[in-house]
């Protein structure tokens, strides 16, 4: 069974609840029973790795009931079921979800000033939106680094794109920009002057690995379109190469993909080899800052439990 989204989670959440006070520890492994999840998912993190899943969406359940008034939080960390959600559990509900806490004025007040406070910022039109955000399945947290995925996935496109589109050369110096970005090759200067200088058959330079060369990295740079894929006969010429330098790690770069043998065919080897496909070469120059910029910086805080917490 997959993991239940955080509507589906407000139900066991509050039945719990109403034994006493509970912390979101001390109810996530009997919900996870309830729901007969896997180890895997109860360990699945979300995909900033920060926080499991499982942990996050009770924690929204918990959230927005309290915003209807049917939990509390009598003290740091913990929460327990109120007067209305124990009267509201008395009905036997079959589910509570955000279209049920919607009957509650606390609840609609609270996203009432959510909606004015979009409308005020330019991302919202109304409360209409607002509440049909608050019924997705998923948690605000997760819409949010689904986005930020998406957008993630467009901007890694783009950049191969622009790559292919760029000359032979030009893709050199963003290897070179890269491995310096990355640490490697001491200088800017250093890494540009070794990079593409020996030309011994399938090596196209060597950086030196850290700042005082006490160690080298042999490069292969290929830049092909998105369709052609390098395979293990282009592997195994660069490895031939290291070989007869007496080198014993290397990295090939390709703005396409690499087949599973020649992936299979490095896993095996005396010397290290990396291999960096398009994807992966996108994302390296994302995290690193090269090719792209800061458009925009959003900032998302936390409440600060130690600040509140009285000796």
């Amino acid at each position: 069974m997959s993991i239940p989204d955080y509507q589906s989670l407000m139900l066991p959440v509050l039945r719990l609840s109403a034994e006493g006070e509970k912390r979101v520890a001390d109810v996530e492994n009997r919900i996870a029973d309830e729901f007969n999840l896997t180890q895997e998912e109860r360990e699945e993190l979300l995909p900033s790795g920060r926080q499991r899943i499982l942990h996050n969406r009770i924690h929204w359940a918990k959230f927005y009931m309290s915003k209807a008034g049917l939990i509390a939080s009598p003290a740091r960390g913990r929460f327990v079921a109120t007067e209305a959600g124990r009267a509201l559990l008395a009905t036997k509900p079959a589910r509570i979800d955000v279209d049920l806490l919607l009957n509650s004025p606390n609840f609609r007040e609270f996203y009432k000033v959510g909606a004015e406070a979009a409308e005020k910022t330019g991302t919202s039109n109304s409360a209409d939106i607002t509440l049909t955000d608050a019924a997705s399945p998923s948690t605000p947290e997760e819409q949010i680094e689904a986005a930020f995925r998406s957008v993630q996935l467009a901007l890694r496109a783009e950049l191969l794109e622009r790559i292919v589109q760029n000359s032979p050369g030009f893709f050199e110096h963003l290897i070179v920009d890269l491995l310096v970005a990355m640490g490697y090759g001491g200088s800017h200067k250093n890494a540009a002057a070794q990079l593409g200088r020996s030309g011994d058959g399938g090596v196209d330079g060597v950086v030196n690995e850290d700042p005082l060369g006490l160690d080298r990295v042999y490069v292969q740079a290929k830049r092909y379109a998105e369709t052609n894929t390098v395979g293990r006969p282009d592997v195994q010429a660069f490895v031939g190469s290291l070989v007869g330098l007496g080198a014993t790690k290397g990295v090939f770069v390709t703005t396409s993909i690499f087949s599973s043998q020649a992936r299979d065919f490095v896993k095996h080897l005396t010397q290290r080899v990396i291999l960096i496909d398009g994807q992966r070469l996108a994302d390296l120059m994302i995290e690193h800052g090269v090719g792209v910029r800061l458009s925009r910086a959003l900032e998302f805080k936390r409440l600060d439990e130690d600040f509140f917490a009285e000796e």
